[in-house]
């Protein structure tokens, strides 16, 4: 039983929560979508946790399914974009799993040095790798057109219409898997409630601030609608206010500032792949929330309470 939670506590890590209940709802909204999803996301947990205790991480990490959310993420990845029938998708997914164990342990130690948290680093290191391996090898990717494509001009209207805003409120949280469908990101939002308000109400307030930059900033009607220019804002709020920062005032404005930020250059990091594909993965996150952690250490106001509350065990060490 106490291995169960510890599984199902990896896809819940994908949102920073330590609890199996929003893991379970989470790998049951990926199955909406695709049962198989829901298979690759609590399979990639299992390796990635499986791979961390053979080879000894600390119980802690393990328990709290910190071992198992980029696992996760990298075997969803595979099977949502490489086909989830493919027996080669899913021995690379298997392998990436197993890589994705040393990975997290190599860059938690390198980002220990400046008392950083890895996030989801080792992910995106696998699934960029991939994505530029990939056409490479016929048995991977055996599609003719390549992915290769240049940046280009936004084109077409900007102003989203009404019936799809609600949509991309809800597909700004969907889209951190990698799904399109709205209802997957309303029962995500559901499993996030059940960990707790906070977070929930963050993710929320995530969500709507990826909506409004991106439309302050012009970006296509279609972009955001479809939720890919908002879910790096979805986690950069949640990361920000509450899970490496206590919750305060200044922590929740600081987050949305983060949340913004990471909207504004999610299209950056995509033009700079655009000769892979152009996908942002979590990129615009990870650059984000590091960066605003690593200065919220001249901040005062931001972590005056930080010694006071309890931290993850791959949290920044308080500062005075």
């Amino acid at each position: 039983m106490g291995s169960g939670r510890w599984l199902l506590r990896g896809p819940a890590q994908v949102m920073f929560q330590a609890d199996e209940r929003t893991g379970a709802v989470f790998c049951l909204a990926l199955a909406t979508a695709d049962w198989r999803y829901g298979a690759y996301a609590l399979g990639g947990a299992a390796l990635g946790t499986g791979t961390a205790r053979l080879l000894r991480v600390a119980r802690d990490r393990v328990e709290q399914g910190l071992e198992g959310f980029n696992s996760c993420l990298v075997a969803l990845w595979c099977a949502v974009f490489l086909g989830a029938g493919r027996l080669s998708t899913a021995l690379l997914a298997a392998a990436g799993c197993a890589v994705t164990a040393v990975a997290t342990a190599a860059v938690t130690g390198l980002l220990r040095v400046w008392r950083l948290p890895p996030l989801t680093l080792p992910y995106c290191l696998l699934a960029s790798a991939i994505t530029v391996a990939a056409p490479a090898y016929r048995r991977l990717r055996p599609h003719d057109a390549g992915l290769a494509a240049l940046p280009r001009p936004a084109t077409g209207p900007t102003a989203p219409h009404p019936d799809d805003l609600w949509r991309a409120f809800f597909r700004n949280i969907s889209q951190v898997f990698f799904l399109d469908e709205w209802y997957a990101g309303a029962l995500l939002l559901a499993g996030l409630f059940l960990a707790g308000r906070t977070a929930a109400l963050l993710a929320c307030a995530g969500s709507a601030t990826g909506i409004l930059t991106a439309w302050a900033l012009g970006a296509p009607e279609a972009a955001v609608a479809d939720g890919t220019m908002g879910c790096n804002a979805v986690l950069v709020a949640v990361a920000l206010c509450g899970v490496f920062l206590a919750v305060t005032p200044a922590t929740l404005l600081y987050a949305l500032l983060g949340a913004a930020t990471a909207t504004a250059v999610t299209p950056a990091v995509a033009h700079l792949l655009a000769p892979s594909g152009g996908r942002a993965f979590t990129w615009p996150f990870v650059l984000t929330t590091l960066g605003f952690l690593a200065a919220a250490r001249a901040f005062p106001r931001l972590t005056a309470q930080d010694e006071t509350r309890p931290h993850r065990p791959d949290a920044p060490a308080a500062t005075a």
